[in-house]
């Protein structure tokens, strides 16, 4: 009877935590797939490789606000005491996909010599712009105070995403220190500061004549451009770029839509001497990450760029 009781309270509270908010399905792996296989017949879906030099850790609880936790999930390469650390934010229109996309990818990053963590956040069915952004850099402040747990070197952080995970990255990164961004729940007196940004796909900005950012960005932005402009320039790396911008790595597509504000960015960061890599991968679909042939190039462009950064 105890145990029956134990199971309906741990129900019924599962129950309440999800009905404070929807959750969007739409973006998978196996979905994007099913969309791309008639255009690319010989992709095939990326999988990890299991290796004991890594040590997998899942839904570790970084925040908690009343009710709702937020999780991430740790691959840790064990041969070396610390190691520069990858945070990872996964796409999904900033609506849709979960931490768990990232998993193939963090596994075979922690591999080579890193220690990966893949961040659940607050999408935009649940909570509008910057929620998200504070949740991250929450889970910055977690990793860095937690960094023997991990075996993270504190000093050697970078920040990598993919699609909308990439312009988020690619915020983070260029917010460091900004006090705008410095939430006031922030529990941590750790910075959230990063050292490199990894943007894979991800716009730069949302207001520009390269970009055809529509409803997903306005559901986040909560607005329109017309209806809160604020938003929709704030939210761009763009608008914070400037001398204080860490190294970067832009792995992009071969669709134009997705490199909105690229240029721009590469002549502040060129003007004021930051290390900057454009990598464009040709004939590649959005989400290439997630499928070979492309993902090992990708695996092959991080980890070169991570290793001119802090190795």
């Amino acid at each position: 009877m105890i145990r029956i009781l134990l199971f309906l309270l741990l129900f019924f509270k599962a129950i309440d935590v999800q009905s404070q908010y929807r959750i969007d399905t739409s973006y998978t792996v196996k979905s994007t797939y099913t969309k791309l296989i008639k255009r690319y017949p010989s992709i095939t879906i990326a999988q990890a490789q299991k290796n004991q030099d890594v040590n997998a850790v899942y839904d570790i609880v970084y925040n908690q606000e009343k009710s709702r936790e937020l999780h991430l999930d740790a691959f840790i390469n064990k041969k070396q005491k610390l190691n520069p650390a990858v945070i990872m934010i996964h796409g999904g229109g900033w609506k849709s996909g979960n931490k768990k996309q990232m998993q193939v990818l963090g596994q075979e990053i922690a591999l080579k010599g890193y220690s990966c963590l893949a961040i659940e956040y607050r999408l935009s069915l649940e909570a509008k712009y910057p929620q998200a952004i504070y949740d991250v850099k929450n889970a910055i402040k977690f990793i860095k105070d937690n960094a023997k747990r991990f075996r993270v070197d504190p000093n050697k952080i970078a920040i990598l995403g993919c699609s909308s995970g990439g312009q988020m990255a690619a915020l983070i990164g260029t917010t460091n220190g900004d006090v705008a961004y410095e939430d006031a729940l922030f529990k941590s007196k750790s910075s959230a500061a990063v050292n490199a940004i990894i943007d894979i796909d991800g716009i730069l900005a949302f207001k520009h004549p390269e970009s055809e950012e529509g409803e997903m960005a306005a559901l986040w932005l909560n607005g329109s451009y017309e209806e809160n402009p604020k938003n929709w320039k704030n939210a761009s790396a763009l608008t914070h770029t400037n001398k204080n911008t860490p190294p970067i790595l832009l792995i992009n597509s071969s669709l134009d839509r997705f490199h909105a504000g690229r240029d721009d960015m590469i002549t502040i960061l060129k003007q004021n001497k930051i290390y900057n890599e454009v990598k464009t991968i040709e004939n590649s679909p959005h989400s290439f990450w997630f499928f070979n042939p492309w993902f090992d190039e990708t695996v092959q462009y991080t980890t070169q760029f991570l290793a001119t950064i802090f190795k």
